[in-house]
């Protein structure tokens, strides 16, 4: 049996031979991503359980005292492990990390302690990271691969804000949805083949958008609340209690930011390391060059949607970037956990015209509630019919108290607006 110190290695004879579980978090985009791993010839299955057994199972292998994320993460994949549906000895685990100083640098060292006492050290721990924080020969990915999951994890943000701009006005119930499934098949057999190029890839984001845009809708108002926070309890509905379902089924459009500017976020933070720290002077040129490269890319998006002019597009990441400062809120020297990105989307929502804002709060995500909880008097100070409620996730937290919370809200939401 391995030390505790030691740290199994993904060789490159388990990249065909071995089943790697993720973690989901959002499952359109990482629906789409799988696509780019099982091209290159890996065994990828997003895990899609769900229910208060992934809290329960990971309470038991992680201190309670740490984030909500990395319990319910890592007793995902634990829960997977001893539901015995896998053969445990050709099986490897895969996290994703941004290497920032937040508790989420450590999921992998609390993974594999997880791992220790459930009985399997024998099964690796990959991360997925650009930060270097650990190299596996049998899992590299590509500047080809990098290029193409961008190309997926933008596919994913046009899909969900249309769908979620369409879904709470359908005139036939169910169509947006049917249509977003028949869209994730077509994706996800365009991703498995050849190249997407970029005319290709305008040319398929512009029938994505005139096939939402062809669905009858109604006009009459609606609630529209959006959703921040810390980025795993702000996706995933195993993290946050289906919040996104429980607010459509009230009636209210959900908003919700695309994971672009959360990866443009991390890339762009190591320009300003540059600027404000004078760090980074060897790679600063790369990062500028791929900040500009994805900006450009999320651009395209927001130019398509406002040539159909059906739908209310999201701000580019340079508008985004700007808000804390114009604001004076917060500045951007602050980037631990989603630092001033939650501050800037709460801002980016208010101007958007969207008043109606859900915080989700891992309980003892101290950066999360510096940029997010604490952020709310100057926001609601700027913007003074803005209605911000904080929601706070835990293992024992009671569901029933945060739908009443959210039902609150919306009551005062829908008054506002004479519904």
């Amino acid at each position: 049996m391995p030390q505790k110190t030691d740290r199994v290695v993904f060789t490159k004879k388990m990249h065909r031979e071995y089943t790697i579980l993720v973690p989901t978090m959002l499952p359109m985009h990482f629906r789409l991503m799988a696509a780019v791993f099982r091209k290159r010839g890996f065994k990828m299955e997003f895990l899609e359980d769900d229910g208060r057994n992934m809290g329960d199972v990971g309470v038991r292998y992680v201190h309670n005292d740490m984030c909500y994320p990395a319990i319910i993460v890592i007793g995902q994949l634990l829960d997977a492990l001893l539901s015995g549906r896998y053969d445990n000895d050709k099986v490897a685990l895969l996290i994703m990390q941004t290497g920032g100083g937040c508790r989420a640098s450590n999921y992998l060292s609390l993974l594999r302690k997880g791992l220790e006492r459930a009985g399997y050290p024998q099964v690796p721990v990959v991360s997925l990271n650009v930060a270097g924080l650990e190299r596996n020969p049998g899992f590299k990915i590509s500047a080809a691969m990098y290029r193409e999951l961008t190309t997926c994890v933008l596919y994913g943000d046009l899909l969900m804000l249309l769908r979620n701009q369409c879904r709470a006005r359908e005139v036939h119930q169910g169509e947006t949805d049917a249509l977003t499934n028949q869209w994730m098949d077509t994706l996800a057999n365009q991703v498995h083949g050849r190249v997407v190029t970029n005319s290709t890839f305008r040319e398929t984001m512009k029938k994505i958008v005139a096939s939402y845009a062809a669905i009858a809708r109604r006009q009459a108002p609606v609630v529209r609340v959006g959703i921040v926070g810390e980025i795993y309890v702000k996706y995933s509905p195993l993290g946050n209690n289906n919040l996104e379902e429980f607010l459509y089924q009230e009636g209210a459009e959900v908003v919700v930011p695309g994971l672009l500017d959360f990866c443009l976020y991390c890339v762009y933070n190591n320009v300003l390391d540059h600027q404000l720290y004078d760090m980074r002077k060897r790679s600063v040129v790369m990062w500028r060059w791929v900040t500009r490269y994805l900006s450009r890319k999320k651009n395209d998006m927001i130019r398509i949607i406002k040539e159909d002019g059906s739908f209310q597009p999201p701000s580019s990441f340079e508008q985004i970037a700007s808000l804390p400062q114009r604001e004076d809120c917060v500045g951007i020297g602050m980037k631990m956990g989603e630092g001033w990105l939650l501050t800037a989307e709460m801002l980016e929502l208010c101007e958007m015209g969207v008043k109606n804002i859900v915080c989700t709060q891992p309980f003892g995500c101290l950066p999360n509630h510096i940029v997010g909880k604490g952020m709310m008097r100057p926001v609601k100070d700027r913007y003074q019919d803005v209605n911000i409620v904080a929601i706070d996730y835990d293992p024992g937290a009671s569901k029933i108290n945060q739908e009443n919370r959210l039902k609150l809200m919306l009551a005062n939401a829908r008054k506002n607006i004479g519904l």
